[in-house]
């Protein structure tokens, strides 16, 4: 397979997403990789458990970073992505399958909250924007 090719369709791909799309899919790995930290833990993988926890970290950090500070909601976004970064901490140092077993269905509600706001705003993906 052609590396070069796969990389420009990515590229390409990611830079045709809406924001909510792309809101979606940094949600999605989110998700993603915090099953993967759970799978680690169990296999007691502690590498590839602290990578995918510092990923999650990575992610909720650029979450809060980007917010649009000048939204009322904002605010509790930042304060929820606070509480996530701090027990993602508390996750990683302790290799604590049950606060990670807690935690994974918060970001999921969190996914699926982004994901219904998307569908009712009637920015459907390949609708432009329209109903």
């Amino acid at each position: 397979m052609d590396r070069r090719g796969y990389q420009q369709y990515k590229q390409q791909s990611v830079g045709s997403m809406t924001p909510g799309e792309l809101l979606l899919l940094l949600y999605d790995e989110l998700v993603k990789r915090a099953l993967m930290a759970s799978i680690a833990l169990d296999k007691k993988d502690f590498p590839a458990f602290e990578a995918a926890v510092d990923r999650c970290s990575d992610i909720v950090n650029y979450l809060d970073e980007t917010l649009d500070r000048k939204y009322p909601i904002s605010q509790d976004l930042s304060r929820m992505y606070e509480y996530f970064t701090y027990q993602l901490g508390r996750i990683k140092i302790g290799r604590n399958k049950q606060e990670l077993e807690r935690l994974r269905p918060m970001l999921a509600d969190m996914r699926d909250a982004f994901h219904s706001a998307e569908r009712s705003s009637g920015a459907q993906p390949g609708t432009g924007g329209q109903a």
